[in-house]
């Protein structure tokens, strides 16, 4: 570990720092102490030594990139499922392999049934998957999950290290950051190969406003975790060639602080990522009597409705429901924009949508760029007309309603 320092000839090897350590990381190999991924930057060993021997530098130092390769996708399970983000992150991860001369590779832990499932990813390209099967961890406990993640990156040393946006992924990602004293960039929305291995991690920031380039130069492993629905699912290869690799699970890596007493599920509403179809409540909604025409088309089409920022923060929507780089990214069959300018930082979250069709008094509005559909109208005028045409019955295929043979923007 680079921030952890030994000076051999300050060192009297008399083993205290080693015993002291209260997480094994430290060893005596020779004429010099050993430190492994499995420190946890405590200062337990620096208070210790009498002698000065052990120390703190500042600064990492500058790594060998070139014995860091490849990229480790986290896949992660969701009640004994492989979770969907997990497919769009090895899709990515195949693409900036290609252009790196990298392989990918993939990490799950978990309980009985990993090694099954893991055979499931074999098929996608990935060329090893490797497996921390055990009762232990069939309960998501940090400490544990950090121990045997830490265990295969410090033995396989990818470059690049990618985790979903979710609530585990962010949970796990920035200890394993923190363990190999290297940068994490969170909530990605793309992804590119730079220079000399270098990710680039593309990112909102100050509220949405910009989008940010990251790059971590000098250290490896690379982490960053990534929005689901903003990148392609992988695609089955013609003849895989990658197998499943058992890990071996110690004792150290199930020792932990946490006690799972018992698991009560959140029953799971459908979010507004899983939804074929959305109607969108801009700023030009002006008023309840404008949502509840809204409420109905989405009634009618058996979509949801869901909102743009000003609208979330004049009060008219949830958060839940918000789509934008400070809300939710989306990518369903048919999204119905209405009275929505298309500001880029709502527009680069649903540009991928299959069908976008946009209704707006305003000619010149941005989010005509992005749409395949253009509707200039008063949606006032428009959604009634529009909802007459309907009739009342819930359509069994939305999308069919509005397209035809002409897939042109118009």
């Amino acid at each position: 570990m680079e921030l952890l320092q030994f000076d051999a000839a300050s060192c009297d090897f008399c083993g205290k720092c080693v015993n002291d350590c209260p997480f094994g990381a430290l060893r005596m190999e020779g004429s010099s102490i050993e430190i492994s991924a499995g420190c946890r930057m405590c200062a337990i060993c620096v208070k210790s030594c009498t002698r000065g021997a052990i120390r703190f530098e500042q600064k990492a130092h500058t790594v060998d990139k070139s014995s860091w390769r490849n990229i480790l996708v986290f896949a992660e399970q969701e009640n004994g499922v492989i979770h969907p983000v997990t497919y769009e992150l090895i899709g990515k991860a195949r693409e900036l392999a290609k252009s790196a001369g990298f392989c990918v590779h993939a990490l799950m832990i978990g309980g009985s049934g990993c090694l099954r499932r893991a055979s499931d990813l074999v098929v996608y390209g990935v060329q090893n998957v490797y497996v921390y099967e055990h009762p232990g961890f069939s309960q998501f406990r940090p400490d544990c999950w950090t121990d045997a993640a830490a265990d295969c990156i410090a033995s396989i040393r990818p470059s690049i290290v990618l985790f979903g946006a979710t609530p585990l992924g962010r949970s796990l990602a920035p200890r394993l950051s923190t363990r190999f004293h290297t940068g994490l960039t969170a909530d990605c929305t793309a992804l590119e190969m730079g220079e000399d291995t270098d990710l680039i991690q593309i990112r909102p920031a100050f509220g949405g406003n910009i989008m940010a380039e990251i790059v971590i130069s000098d250290s490896r492993p690379q982490f960053a975790t990534v929005r689901s629905k903003v990148m392609d699912s992988a695609v089955p290869v013609i003849s895989p060639s990658g197998k499943v690799v058992r890990r071996a699970v110690t004792d150290c890596m199930l020792r932990s602080g946490i006690d799972v007493t018992s698991v009560t599920p959140i029953p799971k509403a459908k979010s507004i990522e899983e939804e074929d179809v959305l109607i969108l409540a801009g700023r030009g909604v002006r008023d309840e009597p404008g949502l509840e025409l809204l409420r109905e088309l989405a009634s009618r089409l058996g979509g949801r409705l869901c909102f743009t920022r000003p609208m979330v923060e004049a009060g008219r929507g949830d958060s839940a429901n918000q789509i934008g780089l400070s809300g939710r990214t989306v990518k369903p069959k048919l999204i119905i924009a209405c009275g929505v300018s298309g500001a880029i930082q709502l527009a680069s979250c649903m540009k991928d949508s299959e069908c976008i069709i946009a209704i707006n008094s305003d000619p010149d509005a941005l989010i005509f760029n992005i749409a395949h559909y253009c509707v200039v109208d008063d949606l006032y005028e428009f959604l009634p007309a529009l909802l007459n045409k309907l009739g009342k019955t819930k359509r069994p295929s939305p999308a069919s309603s509005f397209l035809d043979s002409n897939n042109e923007r118009g």
